[in-house]
């Protein structure tokens, strides 16, 4: 499936041409929704307030990490140093995690997708999976079983670095914790100090579920995971808007899209899909109308 098989050049121009303002507005609105959400649970906390702002917060965690992705790829903002600084500090960090570690291993993933060297496989090549084996992930994840080892891991890492004297590395597993403290002291300056509890809780439980089922979506039980043709290794899930305010934000549904053409930034994706579907180069492929029955199709009984 090569690029100038179905797209002229001066679509390829326009649909790999990055707008900066179009990028800050996306980052800005994800940040904005962060701060309705603890707004409303300040006028109203009250227990269905809460369980839902916990569920909203961890859709916008996956938001930052898509944009996190994106700035990862260099493909978000026209310059180098915008996708760096905005992908790191107002993206990566605030979800725990480092974009230039992120990227080198994200990276690795898109030179190797549909080969059996993907560092990624373990996400995704047993399925599809009985309903126990499913039930049991959600259970580690609701329960905050994955959350903590993803935190654990980390603090280990950032011990082993500080015993050994490497600063840099140390530095890079202390930036996550620092932009923690950064949250929680802007939202004590607004009288919520406790509110930072639903972002940990949303982090620890809802949003680790949400990153198995796009990881699940995106290359789970797939035509065939070891071919090199896009259409066959990878998927795109057409989301209804509840979704995509949740578990696809900022367009990382268009996963096929996205491998088909990796310099498209997520707010061209739909415009890509669109004009491969008029191009008949998606004829073949199998469509899914949202997560609820992409799962009924990887997870078994």
């Amino acid at each position: 499936m090569k690029v100038s098989d179905y797209l002229s050049r001066d679509e390829v121009v326009y649909l790999t041409r990055r707008s900066d303002w179009r990028a800050c507005g996306i980052v800005l609105g994800n940040w904005l929704l962060v701060a309705a959400i603890f707004l409303v649970v300040a006028i109203w906390p009250n227990p269905l307030v809460l369980l839902l702002s916990v569920i909203l917060l961890a859709g916008r965690q996956m938001g930052l990490a898509v944009l996190m992705h994106d700035c990862g790829h260099g493909t978000f903002f026209n310059s180098k140093a915008l996708n760096d600084f905005v992908g790191q500090w107002l993206c990566a960090l605030p979800i725990m995690n480092d974009q230039p570690s992120y990227a080198r291993g994200h990276l690795e993933h898109h030179r190797k997708a549909g080969t059996q060297a993907d560092p990624d496989l373990s996400n995704y090549q047993a399925y599809p999976i009985s309903r126990e084996s499913f039930k049991r992930k959600v259970i580690r994840d609701l329960t905050g079983q994955t959350g903590y080892k993803l935190i654990a891991f980390m603090t280990v890492r950032l011990v082993e670095a500080v015993k050994r004297g490497d600063h840099a590395l140390a530095l890079s597993y202390f930036q996550p914790y620092l932009a923690q403290l950064l949250l929680f002291v802007a939202l004590s300056a607004f009288g919520i100090p406790w509110a930072y509890l639903l972002w940990v809780t949303a982090y620890m439980t809802v949003f680790m579920l949400i990153i198995r089922v796009r990881q699940v979506a995106e290359h789970a039980a797939v035509p065939d995971l070891y071919d090199p043709d896009t259409r066959l290794n990878t998927r795109t899930v057409d989301a209804p808007w509840w979704q995509r305010l949740t578990i696809a934000p900022n367009g990382v549904n268009y996963h096929l899209e996205h491998h088909f053409m990796a310099s498209v930034p997520c707010y061209r994706l739909r415009a890509l899909r669109e004009l491969l579907k008029s191009r008949h180069a998606l004829d073949s492929v199998p469509a899914f109308s949202g997560y609820g029955a992409l799962l009924k199709d990887v997870v078994v009984a």
